[in-house]
């Protein structure tokens, strides 16, 4: 036990929720600082008629994300399987194919093949650390891929729908790094049996509040931006916006990003600050189509679909199995997720639809609903999935991606080097945070 350890800790997304309950639990004061007017963080669930739980964040867990299994029964919740009834759709060029060409999956071994070579932990220590650091993912499948649409697919597959960037905003070793922290491009790509397998029943944000909860009176405060950490030798201070919360420790919580723009003092040493300057966040706008009914599925489709070009790189049947309502989420993500914010309201609604029909047919067009939600615009987000290193920057910048500065240590998914950029890794990112801070 700790009792008297004072620990601040800044960000009531899930590391923070679990590096908070960690430390509480071990007997330490902790005082959670969120800007925002909930907890949660990256998901948020609305509810539309008919009691459709609607997921506009993060929504997916899967095998091997033991932590959050644990938390959904821990606080008296339950899963339901991902919707999956009827064959997926694979766009290749424009034209239906039945499943992907061979060189697909030869260029995913590979894919695994390296990332196998990773430590986690130190991905720049691997020997090929410096070649892979440099090349971008972009360059690498134009000269592994056989053909430009398998490049170009497997590109808005990977580092669009694992990472919501561009082939040539990613390197090909944090790509590689990313693939290690899951266990390879069968989990992190695979519905039943992947990453995508199961929901929370009311939704993760259910999962966060009742999280929450579990805090001792008093500890969480709500809208309360901080907006700078001061150190000294006997302590540590949070300033916010209607003062001071003192500690002997603060976890830092936020995408890197983030927490980059909080003012330290005395100021983060260089490198630190200089891997917040190189880890943006990913782009991505996630798009709910709503209808009577899951109408794809008397068609025999399955709802899920992936496409080598178009505005949506992928799409899913977000309809849960309590309500009668269709949803069908697509997902767009860099450069097309800019393109469609650029539009107006009436051309990005048209330009939506139509890539939906493209997938389930013309009934697509037609909706009861069509809901955006754009993390980019959310001012205590400023992006989704998670922050992504940009090529050159692991090998000089990451090693401090973890390591705590004085009194200050870091949480936050992007940190995990299990399953990084998922609710998991989010979850032991803050619990491998607090260790650090007991530890001391």
């Amino acid at each position: 036990m700790t009792d008297g350890l004072r620990v601040v800790v800044v960000g009531a997304g899930f590391s923070g929720l679990a590096a908070a309950l960690a430390l509480s639990r071990a007997g330490a004061q902790v005082r959670l600082l969120e800007a925002r007017d909930r907890v949660g963080g990256r998901v948020l669930t609305r509810w539309l008629p008919e009691l459709t739980q609607l997921d506009l964040g993060a929504q997916w867990i899967g095998p091997t994300q033991d932590r959050m299994y644990a938390l959904v029964a821990e606080h008296g919740l339950a899963t339901f399987a991902s919707a999956s009834v009827g064959a997926p759709t694979l766009l290749w060029a424009g034209a239906p194919r039945a499943e992907p060409p061979a060189q697909v999956g030869r260029v995913l071994g590979l894919l695994d093949e390296y990332a196998a070579r990773l430590d986690p932990a130190a991905p720049w220590a691997t020997p090929e650390a410096a070649l892979w650091d440099r090349t971008t993912l972009g360059g690498w499948l134009a000269a592994t891929a056989r053909d430009d649409v398998t490049a170009d697919y497997l590109g808005r597959v990977l580092a669009g729908g694992l990472l919501a960037t561009g082939v040539d905003e990613l390197s090909l070793l944090h790509l590689l790094f990313y693939l290690r922290s899951a266990g390879g491009t069968g989990p992190l790509l695979g519905m039943a049996g992947g990453a995508q397998q199961d929901r929370i029943v009311g939704g993760p944000a259910a999962l966060a509040e009742r999280m929450a909860t579990a805090l001792p009176p008093g500890a969480l405060t709500l809208a309360a931006p901080v907006r700078g950490i001061e150190q000294t030798v006997d302590g540590a201070t949070a300033w916010t916006d209607t003062g001071r919360v003192d500690g002997d420790a603060v976890v830092v919580a936020l995408a890197p990003t983030l927490a980059g723009r909080i003012r330290y003092e005395p100021p983060l040493p260089p490198l630190r600050d200089g891997l917040t300057q190189r880890m943006p966040m990913g782009s991505a706008l996630k798009v709910h189509a709503v209808y009577p009914e899951p109408f794809w599925r008397a068609d025999g489709r399955s709802g899920v679909a992936t496409t080598s070009t178009g505005p949506l790189t992928e799409t899913v049947d977000n309809s849960t199995p309590t309500s009668p309502i269709g949803v069908l989420t697509g997902f767009s993500y860099s450069t097309d997720a800019a393109t469609l914010r650029g539009m107006s309201p009436a051309r990005r609604r048209q330009c939506l639809l139509e890539a939906f029909a493209s997938v389930v047919g013309p009934r697509a067009g037609d909706p009861v609903d069509l809901i955006e939600y754009d993390w980019s615009a959310d001012e205590w987000t400023r992006g989704c999935f998670s922050g992504a290193l940009t090529p050159g920057t692991w090998r000089t910048y990451g090693p401090h991606l973890r390591t705590p500065v004085g009194r200050v240590y870091w949480a936050g998914t992007e940190t995990a080097t299990r399953w990084s950029g998922y609710l998991e890794g989010a979850v032991r990112a803050g619990e491998r945070a607090a260790a650090e801070v007991l530890a001391g």
